[in-house]
């Protein structure tokens, strides 16, 4: 039995508790008795401070019972970081960053598309994925979060480049991931099949039960300095399952131009190859066309690939039994003292 995170091993020692009403009947049943002729003969009529409370002792004997109850069931908590028994899934999170990723046909409705925000309102098509991955990664909105995973990050355009090895320290691959940048000019392409190799490459660093990429492009692939089918058949001989996100709209898309005006572009998407990848990997292909579909792609992914947890050991407890039973000690001392001094009874 668990309450907000206490454990309770010994539940039905509570029904000791039960004994604090007949201690209270029989404590109060024993009251001493003097008669008097009148109540006159008493200080102020018999109404005193002394008289109000004369059965305070008997009633902290009935909290004490509850208290030594309470110690009997011996409340603990386990250290969280002893637990075992866990498969992690080893992620790696391949980004494009070309040009084209300015578009901002997947921003967040609230947020219309405009060539003036802030960071924490980017409407762009990269800055709709950096948000849903650290929600991914840490948890919100609908999802849990990897806390046993090893993620990584990779970015590319016309090369490919680690950002963030496999790693479980999630704190830092986050800030990693909101660092993220488009490509220069000079960089600028899509090259799928060198960032699909990278991918493959660094999620294969880390031993895990299960070897993850999800690549994520808006773009067809122009660059082939590394072959696709190569990278393919790395991912397939390595037993790394891919899944491939197109993100955006075929036909056009609002972007801001170099004058800081917003222009719709041409986009289009080489599904073909990106369901080609997923199909020879045994991953899925998903189709992002907007923000609600993008954060639906990241639920099905989260769902699909969970870490595999046996169970939880716990070798050390921070024991907490000796709080209920130090009260119980003080107000049976309590009750004791006042009984035999200032509330003293009369045979």
């Amino acid at each position: 039995m668990t309450i907000h995170h206490v454990e309770l091993p010994n539940p039905w020692f509570l029904l000791v508790a039960l004994l604090a009403l007949p201690a209270v009947y029989w404590s109060i049943r024993g009251t001493g008795r003097v008669v008097f002729s009148s109540l006159r003969a008493l200080p102020a009529g018999g109404n005193t401070w002394r008289t109000r409370l004369a059965r305070l002792p008997d009633y902290l004997i009935a909290v004490s019972i509850v208290g030594f109850a309470v110690a009997l069931v011996g409340p603990r908590q386990g250290d969280e970081s002893t637990r075992v028994h866990r498969e992690g899934i080893g992620i790696v999170m391949a980004v494009d960053v070309s040009g084209s990723m300015h578009a901002q046909d997947l921003a967040d409705p609230k947020h219309a598309a405009s060539c003036s925000y802030d960071e924490a309102h980017d409407p762009t098509r990269l800055g709709a994925v950096k948000h849903v991955f650290s929600r991914f990664v840490l948890g919100g909105g609908g999802l849990d979060g990897r806390p046993d995973d090893a993620i990584g990050l990779v970015a590319f355009a016309r090369y490919a480049d680690t950002r963030t090895p496999l790693t479980l320290a999630h704190g830092p691959l986050i800030e990693s991931a909101r660092h993220l940048t488009f490509a220069r000019p000079d960089e600028d392409g899509t090259a799928i099949g060198a960032g699909l190799e990278l991918a493959v490459q660094r999620v294969l660093e880390f031993q895990t039960r299960s070897k993850v990429v999800v690549l994520l492009t808006d773009g067809e692939s122009n660059v082939h300095d590394i072959d696709e089918d190569d990278a393919i058949r790395d991912a397939v001989q390595n037993h790394v399952k891919v899944y491939t996100i197109g993100a955006g709209k075929n036909g056009v898309a609002p972007i801001c131009d170099e004058d800081g005006r917003l222009v719709h572009m041409s986009a289009s998407i080489d599904e073909t190859l990106l369901k080609r990848i997923a199909d020879k990997t045994g991953g899925e292909y998903f189709r992002a066309t907007d923000a609600a579909s993008l954060d639906s792609i990241y639920k099905q992914i989260d769902k699909l690939e969970r870490t595999k947890i046996q169970g939880r050991a716990y070798g050390r407890y921070a024991q907490y039994y000796w709080i209920p039973l130090g009260i119980a000690l003080v107000l049976l001392a309590l009750s004791l003292a006042l009984r035999a001094t200032i509330l003293r009874r009369l045979p």
